[in-house]
């Protein structure tokens, strides 16, 4: 089903046409992919595996693999990048497509070729940044992104980013960065954008080859290349890993985010870094229920602040648990999760199965810079910035843009144009992971306004100390990671005017207003799941920073105050006992329940490792015992790594497979690289015009 409403994102459609799936009509609104209008009516399978029948749908939902591949009025297209169209006949793929009949060759025309000062593949955090850089000294740039439009995944996070307020809008949305980021590319005359097209070769002599808009091959040599391109998703070996329902946090926010589906019921987490942690919170501002979070480590690796948002509402988070199958026949239905060892390795008996419809697997990214390697290895003038040089926050990916123009400009030989020193300095805080946690004050103020801080693990983040008009809330200017402070001894008093409340990322800070009564003060919390959400005059749980119930109190006011940016701020009263430690609301939590009173048997040799091709890891595993040591044979017995997706998911699970077979990897063999980054029509070379055949 279609959102039809969300605390922070605008819903806004246009006019359904129909268009028909399997036979039947359905409808569809402008923009929306093939993929998002299936979802919306509940179609998860879009096909079925020409090996074994497996169902197949969503996996990456960015082109990069062909899980979900259709027919659309005949021709095999990718689901998740295809725009649905008036009157289009979608049809499941089930086997082989048949390829398109041709009754004449087409005509053949010369290939468009064109040389550009810089080419920045990527339009993302990274790539606006450093095309601003560029476009702002008259530098002529060409940037392509294979999406429609512009942002990469700043399009789907709806939260407050962290970082520093000067250098990289820290204490905005990633969805308001994008757009600002976009507009100043818009801006200026000398950056020429492409949107849907596809970076596909970077070649020896130096022509990157390039698809436009899906219908025409260009040829482009750039002066210097930048490659801003992203990451990609890792996934894991687990039974039932390639279900309808198990993808990636990428993918889930794509839908939910971008095409505003309600792309599940309820959903577990694979994962506790940033990104499973914030697509849990991404979820539940859809409505939709998060059953659980497993994470393998004993502590999750994201920002406390985003864990304990989840924890705050109830979530169930399994520190030191693994994921051992999903479950279910056309899709999932079940997910069945075990404690772990030192070892990492599933303790019998503790098996814990949840009733799910998804899977959402967040285990860290791999960065797309095979465009950037190839560059170097022909000896081109590259640049990588953002995720494809190394993964980081998207605060980074900004920061690092805007250097790797500068030295662009300087590599064309612009005059003047330096780095400066404390940029790199900047940089390298806004990439760092968390650091120490700090204890809380032993003793707060208990008079006037006082504000709380939630937050006590060194990130780099300073919006509070930014807004605050009376400087009483201060962040180290030389190490923003540093936990904020609140200077209660200074001369000024806090004024109550809620900015830090609002401004903050992690949801962090409360106010304490002990003004009107010193026993039963009022309690100002922020909120972003809606004001509906929060009625004045329901009772609602208190609970801290990191989840624990503190008790109950009426919700005595729901406002705004001006440039809240979506927050909203709750009013409570509560005793003063506990007034300082409350840091959020529990709306019920109702997914929050005990497990299945079931486990299911580990077979992690019947997972899949290869899901173009459907080999496992039972195959794998006996032919490394057997000897192999070198991925291109793996290749050439079980055709592992032969699907559309280029061994892009399958090649790092191989590697994965050697390591926990007591093969170093200095012992194997990598793939040899596919020479193209996605599958083409061979007519699109040949310079065939649409209709051509």
């Amino acid at each position: 089903m279609r959102l039809d409403r969300h605390p922070i994102l605008p819903v806004g459609r246009g006019e359904p046409f129909p268009f028909a799936f399997a036979g039947r009509e359905l409808l569809a609104y402008p923009g929306e992919t093939i993929a998002a209008a299936l979802f919306a009516h509940g179609i998860r399978v879009f096909g079925h595996h020409p090996k074994d029948g497996a169902p197949q749908g969503i996996f990456c939902a960015n082109g990069q693999c062909a899980q979900c591949l259709v027919l659309a009025d005949g021709l095999p297209v990718k689901a998740c990048m295809t725009p649905a169209c008036p009157g289009m006949r979608v049809e499941p793929v089930d086997g082989l497509p048949e390829l398109p009949r041709v009754p004449a060759p087409p005509r053949m025309q010369e290939l468009e070729r064109l040389e550009v000062p810089v080419l920045v593949i990527g339009g993302g955090p990274a790539g606006l940044s450093a095309a601003i850089e560029l476009g702002g000294r008259g530098i002529n740039t060409l940037l392509v992104d294979d999406k429609g439009r512009l942002g990469g995944k700043l399009v789907l996070q709806t939260h407050r980013f962290f970082g520093s307020t000067e250098a990289v809008y820290a204490g905005t949305r990633g969805i308001d960065i994008a757009a600002r980021l976009e507009e100043e590319v818009r801006a200026l005359p000398s950056v020429e954008v492409w949107l849907n097209t596809v970076a596909l070769a970077v070649y020896s002599d130096g022509w990157v080859g390039i698809l436009r808009e899906g219908r025409s091959y260009v040829l482009a040599r750039p002066e210097v290349l930048l490659v801003a391109s992203g990451a990609r998703e890792r996934s894991l070996v687990f039974r039932g890993n390639t279900l309808p329902g198990v993808y990636g946090a990428g993918a889930f926010q794509t839908l939910v985010n971008r095409d505003l589906v309600r792309a599940a019921e309820r959903l577990f987490i694979v994962g506790g870094g940033n990104v499973g942690l914030i697509a849990g919170y991404h979820a539940i501002q859809a409505g939709i229920e998060v059953v659980g979070l497993a994470e393998v480590l004993p502590e999750c690796g994201g920002y406390k602040v985003h864990r304990d948002k989840l924890a705050r509402l109830g979530v169930p988070i399994f520190t030191s648990h693994t994921i051992l199958s999903a479950n279910g026949r056309d899709g999932v239905e079940s997910v069945t999760i075990a404690r772990v060892d030192d070892r990492f390795q599933p303790v019998p008996g503790t098996e814990k199965t949840f009733k799910c419809d998804t899977v959402l697997v967040a285990v860290g990214l791999d960065p797309v810079d095979e465009f950037y390697r190839k560059a170097r290895e022909f000896g081109m003038k590259a640049f990588a910035a953002g995720d494809a040089q190394e993964i980081a926050e998207a605060s980074a990916a900004i920061f690092s843009g805007k250097i790797a123009g500068r030295r662009i400009a300087h590599a064309l030989g612009i005059p003047g144009v330096v780095v400066p020193p404390e940029w790199e300095k900047t940089l390298q805080i806004l990439k760092s992971r968390p650091g120490a946690r700090r204890e809380p004050p032993a003793e707060l103020p208990a008079q006037g306004v006082v504000p709380v801080l939630h937050c006590h693990e060194e990130i780099p983040c300073n919006p509070c100390a930014s807004v605050c008009p009376q400087g009483l809330l201060e962040v180290d200017p030389q190490d923003i990671r540093k936990v904020p402070e609140f200077h209660a001894d200074r001369d000024q008093a806090c004024l109550g005017c809620e900015r830090c409340v609002v401004v903050c990322p992690g949801l962090a800070i409360t106010l304490v207003d002990y003004r009107r009564d010193p026993d039963y003060p009022t309690v100002t919390l922020p909120h972003e799941l809606g004001p509906e959400a929060v009625p004045v005059g329901a009772r609602v749980a208190v609970v801290s920073a990191s989840g624990e119930v503190l008790g109950e109190a009426e919700v005595r006011e729901v406002r705004a105050i001006p440039r809240n940016n979506r927050t909203v701020l709750v009013k409570l009263v509560l005793p003063k006992e506990i007034a300082p430690r409350a840091a959020g609301i529990r709306l019920g939590a109702k997914w929050a329940e005990e497990p299945i009173p079931q486990a299911v048997e580990r077979l992690e040799d019947d997972a899949i490792v290869c899901r173009c091709e459907r080999v496992t890891a039972g195959e794998i595993r006996a032919l490394i015992r057997a000897g192999f040591r070198d991925m291109n044979a793996l290749k050439a017995v079980t055709r592992v790594g032969m699907g559309a997706c280029g061994g892009k998911t399958c090649g790092p699970l191989l590697k994965r497979l050697f390591r926990e077979e007591g093969v170093p990897l200095d012992e194997v063999t990598d793939y040899v690289g596919r020479p193209l980054f996605i599958e083409v029509p061979l007519g699109i070379f040949a310079g065939a015009e649409p209709g051509d055949g």
